[in-house]
């Protein structure tokens, strides 16, 4: 059913819930993790041209660690893996890569307390309301108090 998961990341600490549900999904599917981060190139529109590269050069080291990260604990825990560097708006992006990859479902973070209206035009609500495949998402606050989980749309 799930050969293969995307897992888009920012390569945050609030990732590890994500990569607990996503780890337990390649497992019962012996699915390969697609680890995607995007560049969100929107930040640095209005930069100087001369200062552009360096801010894409430090975004993209941070998405090569972050990526490479997380493939090594997916990795260690003998999950096949596939890293994948983007430039882009990061909910289009993801889109683009679900149907470029043969992606099977989707698994990532949202912000918990209020699920819907923290969900409204953020990357997660956009991939959700766009995704032509299931999208898992993880509470990554974990505050949980409203009696949502935010595992469910």
């Amino acid at each position: 059913m799930y050969d293969d998961i995307l897992l888009p990341t920012d390569g945050t600490e609030s990732m590890d819930d994500v990569y607990l549900h996503t780890l337990d999904l390649a497992r019962r599917h012996d699915a390969t993790v697609h680890v995607l981060y995007v560049v969100d190139d929107r930040a640095f529109l209005t930069l100087a041209p001369d200062l552009v590269d360096d801010v894409v050069d430090e975004l993209e080291g941070e998405g090569n660690e972050a990526t490479a990260a997380a493939e090594a604990q997916l990795d260690a825990d003998r999950v096949e893996t596939k890293a994948v560097l983007r430039r882009g708006d990061p909910a289009e992006e993801i889109i683009a890569y679900i149907d470029e990859a043969g992606i099977d479902v989707v698994t990532m973070g949202t912000h918990g307390a209020n699920y819907r209206q923290n969900m409204v035009g953020s990357v997660s609500a956009r991939v959700v309301a766009n995704a032509p495949v299931p999208v898992l998402t993880v509470n990554v606050n974990g505050d949980g108090d409203d009696g949502d989980d935010g595992d469910e749309e």
